[in-house]
């Protein structure tokens, strides 16, 4: 079953929705749920419009799969034994009932501005309530609706890539390392810029400034003379 819907801004990771299982229980398999809170928020902070569309992410004994659609991420967390196929028919409907209420709400021209300008996290948390009532239609896999969605569905999930979450975490550090020492080389390069400028000035000094020298205390001889 679906643990914990993630629905986010694709262009910076901003949280627009954050929906979780409403239970006592803290842990999934001896694994801790605020650990995957964890790094399914810092899963988005890796992701943009340029990433794969589709993708699931294992970690331990669950598994993230997420959707990228119109600019907005849309991201569970559910145990490696639940159908992959049925976790994208439920991203794929979080996303067509995201799309409505929205479209609902703001109008069809509308509501991409409202995504693209929302300022704070959680804007659209009342969207949770159709998050936790679609959790409760895709609990059980083996259910008549959910076996009719598996029977209907005839998208390729084969094709859908299939990560594990150190190696994603540790590429976004990686791209952060870069673009930090991109940064800096900008940087070094200005200052270098700036240190070249001042020895040539030096440069210039030293080749013709004897030169300058002589020729004004000439002038000044000249001048005194005539004067």
């Amino acid at each position: 079953m679906p643990l914990l819907t993630f629905v986010a801004r694709a262009t910076d990771s901003l949280l627009l929705v954050a929906s979780f299982v409403h239970s006592t229980a803290t842990r999934v398999d001896g694994e801790s749920l605020d650990m995957f809170k964890s790094q399914g928020k810092n899963l988005l902070k890796t992701l943009n419009n340029r990433s794969v569309a589709k993708c699931s992410v294992e970690s331990g004994s669950c598994c993230f799969h997420y959707l990228i659609s119109d600019g907005i991420i849309y991201l569970t967390l559910s145990e490696r034994s639940y159908p992959k196929r049925l976790a994208f028919l439920y991203l794929q409907e979080i996303s067509d009932g995201f799309i409505e209420e929205l479209t609902n709400d703001y109008g069809a021209d509308r509501w991409r501005e409202k995504i693209q300008t929302a300022a704070r996290p959680y804007q659209f948390i009342k969207f949770d309530k159709y998050i936790q009532k679609k959790v409760k239609e895709f609990v059980d896999p083996s259910s008549r609706s959910n076996s009719t969605k598996l029977n209907e569905d005839l998208a390729d999930i084969q094709s859908i890539m299939k990560k594990n979450i150190q190696e994603v975490l540790n590429r976004g550090e990686k791209l952060d390392h870069v673009s930090n020492m991109s940064s800096q080389l900008v940087e070094d390069s200005k200052k270098f810029k700036w240190g070249a400028k001042q020895l040539s000035f030096q440069a210039l000094l030293n080749q013709y400034g004897p030169v300058a020298a002589i020729g004004v205390f000439i002038l000044f001889v000249i001048f005194w003379k005539v004067f």
